[in-house]
């Protein structure tokens, strides 16, 4: 499909028109292959403002690696549509390029552009996204703030159980770092419920906790289930990504060690 040789004699509704058609079908195409970015710089040489068409143009590249040409391409849809790309832009600074400055930027740019609307980039809102950058940044009482204004407005909305399980677990991370074990274990728990007792992280920062107060056994048990857990898959990561603050088997492997250790100077069995 191709947007013909005549193309330069249509009319600008036309124009819109044929472009509109070309692109409705694409996902059937494969995206990113040479048939699919063909198309688009079809549908784009007809509709400079087919902004959909903009930014598709700009996840073949992204999706293989090549930031450059990605933010190049991306730029043009922020710039074709920024209420709708910008914090888009914001969460793919934080995902891709952990550049939590500028998502940060973005995140607070969206706020401007689209004035009493949470924009929510890949399904989650910006104040979600936005405490995972202050995380990121270690500027724990921003992440904890912006992660108590998505849980807040989800619970005001539809009730706590609603809210996103990793926004507990990211808000608990932020807690233990800051030195606030209590408060995390409030969270840590809360994502154990939420993900149904599923979640290796959950468990796993519990079980760090309960080892640095010296409960061992409970430590051992509970540390036991994030094993368990995690060989079953059940931990936090992205297809594309390394998942911030993504545990791995190496950290459980640790705890465990060390556990083993305090334990036998308790004279505990472990």
């Amino acid at each position: 499909m191709s947007c013909g040789k005549d193309a330069e004699t249509l009319s600008s509704e036309e124009r819109v028109a044929l472009a509109k058609k070309m692109y409705d079908p694409i996902g059937y195409y494969g995206q990113g292959t040479p048939k699919v970015m063909s198309m688009l710089d079809s549908i784009v040489a007809l509709n400079p403002e087919h902004c959909d068409a903009v930014r598709e143009l700009s996840v073949a590249y992204l999706k293989r690696g090549l930031m450059l040409p990605w933010k190049v391409q991306f730029d043009k849809a922020v710039e074709c549509d920024p209420k709708i790309w910008v914090p888009w832009r914001g969460y793919l600074y934080l995902q891709f390029y952990r550049d939590y400055e500028k998502a940060i930027a973005d995140f607070n740019a969206s706020d401007t552009l689209t004035p009493n609307f949470t924009d929510a980039p890949q399904g989650q809102s910006v104040d979600y996204w936005r405490g995972l950058a202050y995380l990121g940044l270690k500027d724990y009482e921003n992440s904890i703030k912006y992660l108590d204004h998505y849980i807040d407005e989800v619970t005001a909305e539809n009730g706590e159980d609603w809210a996103e399980p990793t926004a507990f677990l990211y808000r608990g991370i932020a807690h233990y770092e800051n030195k606030n074990p209590e408060a995390a274990l409030l969270d840590f728990n809360k994502m154990i419920v939420y993900n149904k007792n599923r979640t290796a992280d959950g468990s796993y920062y519990k079980a760090l906790i309960l080892f640095e107060a010296n409960k061992c056994e409970e430590a051992k048990n509970e540390l036991d289930i994030a094993i368990a857990n995690f060989n079953n898959g059940y931990y936090n990561n992205d297809v594309y990504t390394e998942a911030l603050k993504q545990i791995y088997i190496q950290d459980l492997n640790n705890l465990e060690a060390a556990l083993k250790t305090q334990c036998q100077n308790k004279n505990e069995t472990y």
